[in-house]
């Protein structure tokens, strides 16, 4: 096996497929990537059986075969070559790596112990790579850090018709957003048989992915037909040289029609960008875990943080209808999260009072990224 390729492109595919290795392992092969060379084409795969990644770029093969190195040393190694072209080869058990006179050698890791790629999952249908990555860092905001509580780190994808609806929720805060997708004829026919198709995903993988295919235009969603509504399965995510299949979670969110059901709330609009710059600066006195809080009157919300002699306020202009006045509370990180998430320069705030229910919405298109968020009981 022998192949030259650009010291950019080994970096970038080498580090995309880095992404899936796992942290540690009792496996010391799945610390591995695989690279296959063949026909003016290098590969490079990475896998933590739960995450499987490819990544294809353009090399000079002299000889093709495959290989399979240690992946973080292969990419620390990647970072420090000098600019230029790149020559890699396998030399007995001993893969080097050669740039602009310095030279590096790894040892191979067994190849007949590697797991086998994941097949990737049929096509259902394509979504605009830009506008995916801002939906998907919109949700994921209020996912869940405790792996005890699997599902709830999950992000949920729903694909209905020409629609897209992802949600996340960590039981305090409920976070979605909808956006168009292209549905294959076929997965517009199974959603017409079944109903709503719904995937499991994994938060923190999804946003790594989507932030990488971004640029790549558009992005094909594969769906396996295991698992069915309550998880399991597979997804695959494709676009440009780029590919990843992620093992879906089991289970699903709880339903959010009803949290969302704010009959009888009063509603406040306000500058989105505004307010979160005041949370900030009034958050600075909070106590950890105190609250930010919000006193809305018919032309104006009052922010204020902090007790005793360490306390802060700023008022802002903002509107108040259906209430003469109402006071809510938040945990200032969940606030500034669910703020900073939103694109609108105007926010909608429908309110139901302290210890009760906030849903945030963008005042210029109501329903398309919505957060749910609880506001605490107490605000002295």
């Amino acid at each position: 096996m022998e192949f030259r390729v650009d010291r950019g492109d080994l970096v970038e595919a080498v580090g995309w497929a880095a992404r899936a290795l796992p942290a540690r392992t009792p496996v010391p092969v799945l610390g591995g990537l695989l690279l296959e060379a063949g026909e003016g084409r290098l590969s490079v795969s990475g896998s933590d059986l739960e995450t499987a990644a490819r990544i294809d770029t353009d090399a000079e093969v002299v000889r093709g075969g495959q290989v399979l190195v240690l992946g973080r040393r292969l990419l620390d190694i990647c970072k420090v070559l000098p600019d230029g072209p790149v020559r890699c080869a396998l030399e007995g058990t001993r893969f080097t790596v050669e740039a602009g006179g310095t030279s590096f050698g790894l040892s191979t890791l067994p190849r007949e112990e590697y797991p086998a790629a994941p097949v990737p999952p049929r096509v259902y249908g394509t979504v605009d790579a830009a506008a995916f990555a801002t939906a998907v860092a919109q949700v994921a905001v209020a996912a869940g850090r405790d792996d005890t509580l699997p599902a709830l780190t999950g992000l949920q994808l729903c694909l209905d018709g020409d629609e897209m609806t992802l949600s996340a929720s960590d039981r305090y805060r409920y976070a979605v957003r909808r956006l168009e997708w292209k549905a294959e004829a076929e997965a517009v026919a199974e959603t017409a048989a079944q109903g709503v198709v719904e995937a499991l995903v994994p938060a923190r993988r999804l946003l790594e992915v989507s932030r990488s295919l971004a640029r790549c235009g558009v992005v094909q969603v594969g769906l396996d037909s295991g698992g069915g509504a309550g998880g399991g399965g597979s997804i695959g995510f494709e676009g440009g040289r780029m590919r990843t299949v992620l093992r879906r979670l089991d289970g699903r969110l709880p339903g959010y029609g009803k949290l969302f059901d704010m009959t009888g709330a009063a509603v406040a609009e306000v500058e989105c960008g505004a307010l979160a710059e005041a949370v900030r600066r009034v958050a600075v006195v909070a106590e950890a875990n105190g609250p930010v809080r919000l006193e809305f009157e018919p032309e104006s919300v009052l922010l204020r943080a902090g007790y005793g002699d360490d306390v802060a306020a700023q008022r802002l202009p903002a509107t108040l209808t259906g209430a003469e006045e109402v006071a809510v509370a938040f945990n200032p990180a969940f606030l500034l999260d669910a703020l900073t998430s939103f694109e609108a320069r105007a926010l909608r705030l429908e309110l139901l009072g302290a210890g009760q229910r906030a849903l945030l919405d963008a005042a210029e298109a109501p329903g398309v990224h919505r957060h749910l968020l609880m506001s605490v009981k107490q605000l002295s």
